[in-house]
């Protein structure tokens, strides 16, 4: 059996955000609808419009935070975050396909270019529908 399907609207988190974020997905073709919303891929993935911030970031490989943090002398200063995934999301699912893309599901992880950051789906949205 596989992994519930990422849909809109399902739950992200950063390692390094303070707070989760919804996943907004663009069908990149006939947009292939599961428990009513819309199916997400492993190429779901562009910042803002698919990735919106979560809080403010916390890693010093952000220059905002690093910058923030040396005017403070050394204590570290949240910034507004800004993702930058460095993706696309693995390991997507194995034989479920949506427009030639492998379908997003829970479990998978995006990294985030500023340190280490992982993003990982927390609640896909879809609860009955399974990729594998």
């Amino acid at each position: 059996m596989g992994n519930p399907n990422a849909v809109m609207a399902g739950m992200m988190q950063c390692t390094f955000g303070v707070a989760p974020s919804t996943l907004v997905v663009i069908p990149k073709g006939p947009p292939v609808i599961i428990e009513g919303r819309p199916a997400a891929t492993i190429l779901d993935m562009a910042p803002m419009a698919n990735i919106p911030p979560f809080g403010v970031c916390n890693s010093l490989a952000n220059p905002l935070v690093a910058a923030a943090t040396a005017a403070a002398l050394g204590v570290l200063t949240p910034m507004p975050c800004t993702p930058i995934p460095a993706g696309p999301w693995k390991p997507g699912a194995v034989k479920t396909m949506i427009n030639g893309s492998p379908a997003l599901t829970a479990g998978c992880t995006l990294n985030c270019a500023f340190g280490g950051g992982v993003i990982s789906i927390v609640n896909p949205g879809a609860t009955m529908t399974t990729s594998g």
